[in-house]
C-alpha cells in the first residue's frame, strides 16, 4: 500500500525505528540536540573533537545553550566574510559556496529564533501556572 508517496513498510521500518530509539536512555547528548545540536544548527563542518568530548560529558543547559548561540554566530561570521571576499573579487570563494553559507546561517539564526521563542513561551505559561 502507498501512503502519500511512501511505501507502507517503510513507514513501519520508520516506527520500529522510533520504537527503538524510545526505548534507548537519553544521553547527555539529548540537551544539545534539543536546542537543534543534532539538526545541524550552525554546523556548518563535521562535527569537532569538542563536541565528542561534550557528549561523553554531562552538559548543561546554559553550556548547550551558549555553544548553540556560539554555532550560529560562527555561521554568520563565515557567511560574511565569504560574501565580502566573494564581492571583493577573490577567485577561492564562488558564488555557489557563498550562497549555501548565507543560507545556512539564515537557517540557524531562524532556528534559533525559534527556540528562543519557545522558551519564552514556557517562561510565560510557568509563570502564569497557580500554585
Amino acid at each position: 500500500m502507498n501512503i502519500g508517496g511512501i511505501d507502507s513498510s517503510r513507514i513501519e521500518a520508520m516506527m520500529a525505528q522510533l520504537k527503538a530509539a524510545a526505548q534507548k536512555p537519553a544521553g547527555p547528548a539529548s540537551a544539545a540536540d534539543a536546542l537543534g545540536g543534532g539538526l545541524g544548527i550552525g554546523g556548518i563542518g563535521k562535527p569537532s573533537a569538542t563536541d565528542a568530548a561534550e557528549s561523553s560529558s554531562k552538559v548543561s543547559f546554559s553550556d548547550a545553550l551558549k555553544g548553540a548561540l556560539q554555532n550560529v554566530s560562527d555561521a554568520q561570521n563565515q557567511a560574511d566574510d565569504m560574501g565580502k571576499r566573494f564581492a571583493a573579487g577573490d577567485d577561492a570563494v564562488s558564488l555557489s559556496d557563498t550562497m549555501i553559507a548565507m543560507q545556512k546561517a539564515s537557517i540557524s539564526f531562524q532556528s534559533t529564533v525559534q527556540v528562543r521563542n519557545k522558551l519564552v513561551s514556557a517562561y510565560h505559561d510557568i509563570m502564569n501556572m497557580q500554585v
